[in-house]
């Protein structure tokens, strides 16, 4: 494993720098990587199907959480633009490929998204051209699936007439300590040419490139560590139901495992899991073995059944709090503090807060809503709440914390409602899940 430290920008005007890239794709993971790209000089055209983000960014608008619009008014005072048009693929050194990989209805990636920026791009592929996907997939994809796709529709080869790697995306929206630059970046190639092609272009503006040993390790990367957290997850929910009923406090217990200085890394328990990652990508990786090997990844699936039944769980935990007051759910009014994904986002991709609406109204419950960083939830039934916090817990039957973000006062929330139930683990609540 070859890990490469970045020597700073090079020099304009040296040979095969790859100064002008193509992301295509401009969500959380493109529009940053474009920011970092454009600060080291490169100059880059972000090529997106969407109109509406594309004249917005154009405007100095940004879309995505991590970025402000001054930050998209510094790029474009850089030079980066972003088109509908994928005509610039001509001109492009590098193409990095960052489209959505949902999952399909057979639990496997839907990979239509992949399969046109493919075709797009193989449209327009010119010679010496560096190819790089960083959408999340299961492993053989850049090999199997894209490759071909770019040698018919291009009449190159890979490897001999253009470089093509796999990178893993290593985003984790609104976190403020790790970005794009000081977040190893792992790269595997078609060939050890491709790789080394793709280690020069990303470390012009990546601090550490980390070389795979090819594109299916690069793949098998993300989904590891993905399945870790996931597997892991599932272990304290799992815990955090039989600690309630053997009345023992499990976030206490949590603390304590933290003091031993090796062997350990904690995890939390939560109303289930959100994002693209975690309640995704591990199923790429099942859905593989099964269709690949014929049997199943146990740990994958257990983990799955156990995150993806902690709405209900959190839903009859607010059942038997309304029951201790002999009181009904069905007529009552629950609010849901918090239904992104994460705190301090606006990224409701997968989040648990939807299942978790859905249940309590399956028992009755008039469920509404506060988020600071959501200004209407698509959710059917659910109203917005007093936009006072307070004011909305002082006025609900019972207060559910999906979300812990910074502008909450948990203290003062649990004060003002009738009856609280914290699902993050808050430190001083007394109510934690």
């Amino acid at each position: 494993m070859a890990v490469h430290e970045a020597a700073g920008a090079s020099t304009p005007g040296q040979a095969n720098l790859r100064d002008h890239s193509v992301i295509l794709g401009l969500g959380y993971v493109g529009l940053p990587l474009a920011q970092q790209a454009v600060r080291s000089g490169v100059k880059v055209v972000g090529l997106d199907l969407s109109e509406r983000v594309v004249n917005g960014l154009n405007a100095g608008r940004s879309h995505v959480d991590d970025l402000s619009s001054a930050d998209i008014d510094e790029m474009r005072e850089k030079g980066f633009s972003a088109t509908t048009d994928p005509s610039v693929i001509v001109d492009a050194d590098t193409v990095v490929i960052c489209v959505p990989t949902p999952l399909s209805d057979d639990g496997g990636p839907d990979l239509s998204a992949v399969q046109s920026a493919a075709e797009t791009v193989g449209d327009h592929l010119r010679s010496g051209t560096l190819v790089v996907l960083e959408s999340t997939t299961y492993p053989g994809t850049t090999d199997e699936f894209m490759r071909p796709i770019l040698e018919s529709r291009s009449g190159l080869v890979a490897g001999r007439d253009f470089s093509l790697a796999f990178s893993p995306e290593r985003i984790d929206p609104g976190r403020q300590d790790f970005g794009v630059k000081n977040t190893p970046k792992v790269v595997g190639g078609f060939s050890p040419e491709c790789t080394r092609q793709a280690t020069k272009f990303y470390s012009r503006f990546i601090d550490t490139v980390v070389e795979a040993r090819g594109t299916r390790e690069a793949e098998m990367a993300k989904l590891l560590e993905n399945t870790y957290r996931h597997v892991n997850i599932a272990m304290v929910n799992e815990m955090a139901q039989f600690c309630h009923e053997l009345d023992i406090d499990l976030w206490n217990v949590i603390e304590l495992a933290k003091t031993k200085p090796f062997g350990f890394q904690a995890f939390y328990p939560g109303p289930g899991v959100g994002g693209h990652c975690i309640p995704i990508d591990p199923n790429y990786l099942s859905h593989r073995v099964k269709q690949r090997l014929g049997y199943p990844f146990r740990f994958v699936e257990l983990a799955q059944e156990i995150n993806a039944s902690m709405p209900n769980y959190v839903a009859q935990r607010a059942q038997n709090l309304l029951n201790a007051d002999k009181l009904a759910i069905n007529g009552a009014t629950v609010l849901l503090l918090g239904v992104t994904y994460k705190a301090n986002i606006g990224d409701q991709r997968q989040s648990p807060a939807v299942p978790l609406a859905k249940r309590l109204q399956h028992l009755g419950a008039q469920v509404v809503f506060h988020d600071p960083h959501v200004e209407q939830w698509n959710v059917t039934g659910v109203t917005k709440a007093d936009p006072d916090p307070i004011a909305a817990a002082a006025a609900a039957d019972l207060v559910i914390l999906v979300q812990n973000h910074r502008e909450y006062d948990v203290d003062a929330l649990e004060a003002a409602s009738t009856r609280f139930l914290d699902t993050r683990g808050v430190p001083g609540s007394s109510s934690r899940l």
